[in-house]
């Protein structure tokens, strides 16, 4: 098949391009930039943002499937920074997808679209969108991921994937945030508790989203659904930063601030940030500070049962493997 993948020159894009050049397809990219890498592989690359529409189109055309990763990451910057590209670029690439009759449509979401300040431990999919939101990328991307499955039908199939916290060998984002701050020593625990976390290795979200577009097809038992990805091996919070920052060679996180005060001093920077119009990242946020003070931790049945979704990669070899990607091994 002719595959896009928006965002195929990222992390998470990346490792379904290869996956999906594997398998014998055909692969094309969508992003705003061009990756010498993807042309390596015999990538075909299309430039253009996803609130264009007409890029959009030109990018899905004479696609059968397409992965729809790309997006505006982050915790800091205005609501159209978030706005444009999530849920107006997810909204054009539907459109694009009913114009080109493709039928099937693989969404990057996140578990932060559910997050409501509370422990996450062990919940399902069942668990409903909150109120509101202390961040514009949960709430923008909660958008997007309901415009995706409302738009399941008999012509298209959708399904939205919600991986936690992807980290590995290429990562551009995760893990090099953990060891530059590690090695500032501008790293604190939240609170007193090491709650558990789910996290994600590379190799295992990306088979996820190639598992659940095997078994997607128009009334199929995923079509319409989202799903929680994770390695299934929930870990103190802290001890998966530990172990990230001792692959960078970078001593572990002792110092500790209480959860209020976290929260207080987030709130005070935010509030700050946008007095003075600083456009760069506060070093802390209330989002933050919730997300780093709570349980995050999912029940994979349903990808499981539905798409025979099996981390492959454990959490330990996963971090072996970081380590000597860290060194040039």
């Amino acid at each position: 098949m002719t595959v896009l993948v928006t965002g195929g020159g990222g992390f998470l894009g990346g490792a379904i391009v290869k996956l999906l050049l594997a398998q014998g397809h055909t692969v094309r990219s969508l992003a705003r930039s061009h990756y010498p890498h993807l042309a390596t592989l015999g990538v075909e690359q299309i430039s253009g943002n996803l609130n264009d529409a007409k890029a959009v189109s030109r990018a899905v055309t004479g696609c059968d499937m397409v992965f729809h990763v790309a997006a505006k990451a982050g915790v800091w910057g205005s609501f159209d920074e978030y706005y444009q590209p999530n849920v107006i670029g997810t909204q054009n690439i539907i459109q694009a997808c009913l114009t080109h009759q493709v039928t099937k449509l693989i969404f990057t979401s996140s578990p932060s679209v559910v997050f409501n300040g509370q422990d996450m431990a062990g919940v399902d999919e069942s668990v409903p969108y909150p109120d509101h939101y202390l961040s514009y990328y949960p709430q923008t991307k909660a958008e997007a991921e309901r415009l995706v499955l409302e738009a399941n039908s008999d012509k298209l199939a959708t399904v939205a994937l919600r991986p936690h916290l992807i980290w590995g060998p290429g990562d551009n984002h995760l893990v090099p945030r953990i060891i530059e701050r590690g090695k500032k020593n501008a790293l604190r625990r939240i609170g007193s508790r090491n709650a558990l976390v789910d996290t994600v290795y590379i190799d295992n979200a990306a088979q996820a989203h190639l598992d659940a577009a095997q078994h997607l097809g128009i009334h199929s038992v995923v079509a319409g659904k989202a799903y929680f990805i994770s390695n299934d091996e929930p870990r103190p919070l802290w001890d998966i930063v530990n172990a990230i920052l001792a692959t960078g060679g970078v001593a572990p996180v002792t110092r500790v601030l209480p959860e209020k005060l976290a929260y207080g001093i987030g709130a005070l920077l935010e509030f700050s940030y946008r007095l003075l119009s600083i456009s760069s990242e506060p070093r802390l946020t209330r989002f933050v500070a919730e997300e780093l003070s709570t349980a995050h931790w999912f029940d994979l049945s349903a990808a499981k049962n539905d798409f025979g979704y099996q981390p492959s990669m454990s959490i330990d070899e996963g971090m072996l493997r970081l380590k000597q990607s860290l060194n040039g091994e």
